[in-house]
């Protein structure tokens, strides 16, 4: 008998004992829910290890401190268990949700997706959420009767769909990206509906995750200070508070108290318009959440204003920055020196990833160049061109 979580008290919450189950049958487990099996699943796999050393904005040898996408996921795992808790939601299926979401993020932030799907023009692009999506259903290689990790419908439709609907109104399967359409015909994810609420806080609690360790990691590079913090709305007022409750303090401390605040209030504007929206619509199950014809899960008109305010800060002072300019570009190199190379000489990849190539310069080639880059950890990156570039370099392998 398929086990249900006892936390998902809400009318509207996933059931992991309603699962649409899992592609290819397996026999339930007798300790785990459905959903605490995926979030399992995803934490071994692979793809979650090499988060540890993949970054957003800085390269992971630039210092010991910075996020990485594997602590990241972690704070949004944390965050989406706390919200989906208050809600009423299955905090399992939410967990997991936020531990896969950037899984197919390439090396090197933004700018190495950027890199790749440039590579990628006329072989399908680059998308990473398709990429998340192939990692889960195809690339990861641990079971013996199928590709992929076979998790369950809901999982992988609130990884597709986490930031809504991926058609509408006069769109087809020809405007998704490859992997997501190709594998529509496999599975129907019904995308064009809402995925569920779960998915839908997930993906909010990456906005908030990210906006404030950015704010975090960028104060630690210097690279704006908290008088420049001070003229963002909400996040001004979070430093002034910190700043006269505790005069005297060490910087660090009042950084960490004003960002620790920040995802107090962010998460609360959340948990409040949710209730709010639910409230209006009343969905009595999540199918009612899916058919619904906006979010559910939602800042505050307020809330939505101040969030934007600090990404174009944080667009303009962190990601923009000269010293970060200078470290994506040669990021960008690095991605397009070795997808030049390899699409035009597949015989340079490791012998398992030969396997499925056409020939040089083939569109299978690219698709599975394409696949090997956006698995490089930075590290194995920058190491990978430099043992293939750099002629002073005795390293083959």
């Amino acid at each position: 008998m398929a086990l249900s979580n006892p936390a998902a008290t809400a009318a509207f919450a996933s059931r992991a004992e309603r699962s649409r189950g899992r592609l290819f049958e397996e026999p339930e487990s007798r300790t785990r829910t459905s959903f605490q099996r995926d979030r399992d699943r995803i934490i071994h796999s692979a793809g979650f290890r090499r988060l540890k050393h993949k970054t957003q904005v800085f390269v992971y040898h630039e210092g010991d401190y910075y996020r990485t996408r594997l602590t990241h996921s972690l704070e949004v795992a944390q965050i989406a268990r706390s919200v989906s808790r208050v809600l009423g939601l299955d905090e399992d299926l939410a967990e997991a949700l936020a531990l896969a979401h950037d899984l197919g993020h390439t090396p090197f932030g933004h700018a190495g997706e950027e890199a790749l799907d440039a590579c990628m023009e006329g072989f399908g692009g680059f998308d990473h959420n398709a990429q998340t999506l192939r990692i889960l259903t195809k690339l990861e290689r641990r079971y013996p009767r199928w590709l992929g990790l076979n998790l369950t419908w809901e999982t992988l439709e609130g990884i597709v769909k986490h930031n809504g609907p991926l058609i509408g109104a006069g769109q087809s399967m020809d405007d998704l990206p490859r992997a997501i359409a190709e594998y529509a015909e496999v599975q129907d994810l019904e995308l064009g509906t809402f995925a569920s609420l779960e998915a839908q806080v997930a993906a909010l609690a990456d906005d908030i995750a990210y906006n404030n360790h950015d704010i975090d990691d960028g104060l630690r590079a210097e690279l704006f200070t908290f008088d420049d913090l001070l003229a963002v709305p909400l996040v001004g007022d979070a430093f002034r508070a910190a700043f006269d409750a505790y005069p005297g303090v060490e910087p660090k401390i009042i950084k960490h108290e004003a960002v620790r605040s920040l995802i107090g209030v962010m998460v609360r504007d959340l948990i409040d318009e949710t209730g709010a929206r639910l409230q209006k619509i009343k969905p009595q199950s999540v199918e009612d959440v899916r058919a619904a014809s906006m979010p559910l899960a939602a800042f505050s008109e307020e809330m939505s204003e101040n969030d934007a305010a600090l990404k174009q800060f944080l667009f303009k002072r962190m990601y923009r920055h000269y010293k970060v300019n200078r470290s994506m570009s040669k990021a960008r190199r690095i991605v397009q020196e070795l997808f030049a190379l390899f699409h035009g000489e597949p015989d340079l990849l490791p012998p398992e990833w030969q396997e499925g190539c056409d020939g040089a310069g083939g569109f299978k080639t690219a698709r599975r160049v394409c696949d090997f880059i956006a698995g490089m950890t930075d590290r194995f990156a920058i190491n990978e061109h430099k043992r293939l570039f750099d002629l002073h370099d005795e390293r083959v392998s």
